[in-house]
């Protein structure tokens, strides 16, 4: 009867543990998170971590709104970038008292990266565009291949050519829609009764251009896949990071 118990909690933490790893998987989380209202986080939004180095004797707080300092950083200090506030950012480092992560004035550190502020900021927005666009299968001019791939998965067809002006790549995706369907039947009651059922149906197929990574062009081939509005846009990646 023990070892059958122990058998039971040893399945139960397994499930458990499998249950936490699926909700933290990167995979179920949109691209940008909150970390409290009115900031944003930018862990994992760069291709790398932005360092910061402080400046002055600077007070970590908890919060965004600056009260009840943890402890404070030493001038000299490097920190990680995790999120920012418009008048604060939020970074991991080691401070006088030990490991912490919480928020410090952005006077009080200094990036080598150049308008920190208003890239960030770009990035932000831009993401949350494109985060939009793959939540309901979209596209966009302005998007990268990695982008269109999330939001529209495995082309159907791809090509490329070879110009004066370099490399163009040429990908084609079906474009489908669920379209109602009304059957008709007999329940167990011997009632007539109907019954709405949505098939998934081609409405068209576009065809991407890509130059330098980004859509370039976006054609109707096959229907009207765009609807009346035409082709949505957003700003090129930003760099600089």
């Amino acid at each position: 009867m023990k070892a059958f118990c122990l058998v039971l909690l040893a399945l139960g933490i397994t499930q458990a543990a499998q249950s936490q790893s699926a909700t933290s998987s990167p995979r179920n989380r949109s691209t940008l998170a909150t970390v409290e209202p009115g900031t944003f986080a930018l862990e994992g939004m760069t291709p790398k971590p932005i360092v910061l180095k402080v400046q002055i004797e600077a007070p970590v707080y908890p919060t965004s709104k600056l009260q009840g300092a943890l402890g404070s950083f030493a001038p000299g200090t490097l920190v990680t970038l995790l999120a920012m506030s418009e008048t604060a950012y939020r970074v991991r480092g080691r401070a006088r008292h030990g490991d912490v992560a919480g928020w410090v004035r952005m006077a009080e550190v200094k990036s080598a990266v150049p308008d920190l502020n208003a890239n960030l900021k770009k990035l932000y927005e831009r993401t949350k565009m494109v985060d939009e666009l793959i939540q309901h299968k979209q596209v966009a001019l302005g998007m990268t291949s990695q982008e269109v791939h999330a939001s529209m998965g495995k082309p159907s067809r791809k090509s490329s050519k070879i110009t004066a002006a370099g490399k163009e790549e040429r990908l084609e995706y079906a474009v489908y829609d669920q379209v109602p369907q009304t059957s008709t039947g007999v329940n167990a009651f011997g009632q007539i009764v109907q019954t709405v059922v949505y098939i998934r149906v081609e409405v068209g197929t576009l065809s991407l251009a890509f130059k330098d990574n980004v859509v370039s062009e976006i054609t109707e081939t096959k229907g009207n896949p765009l609807g009346g509005g035409g082709a949505i846009t957003v700003p090129p990646p930003v760099g600089g990071f």
